[in-house]
C-alpha cells in the first residue's frame, strides 16, 4: 500500500498519517512517545504528547526510495533509521499511525530531545511537500501523498544517504523496526529480515536478526 498523490492543501489537517519506517513502527515503541515513559531496550525517558491516546488505525505503507542508518543514538547505542526518497533501492516498509495533527508535533519535538507543546506549521510541507524546519536530523517533513483522505508526513534528515556515513544499528533497535513491520501484517518474518539486513549495508545478517525477535 502507498500513498496517493494529492493537490497541495492549503488548510491544516486535523488528523495525518505518520509514517514510522524505523522503530515507531513498533506500536509499543511508539507508546513512549505518546503517553511518556522509557520504551524497551531504550535509554531515555521521554515525556509524551499533550494527547496521550493511541493512534486511531495504523496501516502498512510501502514508500519509494530506501532507508539506511547514520549518526549515533545515544538512547539505542548504534546507528539511526532515515529516509531517502530519492535513493535507488527496492522501496522502504513503513507503518503509517493516524494521529492528530498536534500529536505528530509533539512527537517530532521529542525526535529532538525539546519539550513538546507547541503546534508546528504545516503549511509549507502541504503546500511544497517538503519542508526544513531546521538542521536537525529530524527536521526536514515530507509529505509523499494521501491515504484515505488524509495527508502522510514523514520526517527524515536534510542529507542524502550517499551524503552520510552509514552506522551500524544495535540489536534492540532493529528488533522495535523488526516487530513494527511483523504487527503490521503485509510482510513476512523472512522477507522483513532480508529487508533490515539491506537496509544496515549487510551489518547484520538476516539469521540475526531474525534471531533478535526469538523466534
Amino acid at each position: 500500500m502507498g500513498p496517493r498523490s494529492a493537490g497541495r492543501r492549503d488548510r491544516p489537517p486535523g488528523f495525518v498519517w505518520y509514517a514510522a519506517y524505523g522503530s515507531n513502527t513498533h506500536l509499543v515503541r511508539l507508546g513512549s512517545y505518546l503517553a511518556g515513559g522509557v520504551p524497551p531496550g531504550g535509554g531515555r525517558e521521554y515525556p509524551g504528547c499533550r494527547d496521550a491516546r493511541p493512534p486511531l488505525r495504523s496501516v502498512p505503507l510501502e514508500l519509494p526510495g530506501r532507508m539506511y542508518f547514520a549518526t549515533h543514538s545515544p538512547v539505542w547505542a548504534g546507528g539511526r533509521a532515515f529516509y531517502d526518497g530519492d535513493a535507488p533501492g527496492g522501496g522502504v516498509r513503513a507503518r503509517a499511525h493516524l494521529l492528530t495533527a498536534g500529536q505528530f508535533s509533539d512527537i517530532v519535538a521529542q525526535e529532538m530531545y525539546r519539550s513538546p507543546g507547541a503546534d508546528l506549521d504545516l503549511g509549507e510541507v502541504l503546500r511544497h511537500g517538503r519542508a526544513r524546519l531546521g538542521d536537525g536530523r529530524y527536521e526536514t517533513l515530507l509529505y509523499p501523498g494521501d491515504v484515505d483522505g488524509h495527508p502522510v508526513l514523514l520526517f527524515t534528515a536534510p542529507w542524502s544517504s550517499g551524503g552520510a556515513e552509514h552506522v551500524r544499528p544495535s540489536g534492540i533497535y532493529l528488533r522495535h523496526i523488526a516487530e513494527g513491520l511483523a504487527e503490521a501484517g503485509a510482510w513476512d518474518l523472512p522477507g522483513i529480515a532480508a529487508y533490515l539486513a539491506e537496509c544496515a549495508d549487510g551489518a547484520w545478517d538476516p539469521r540475526e536478526i531474525t534471531a533478535l525477535l526469538g523466534r
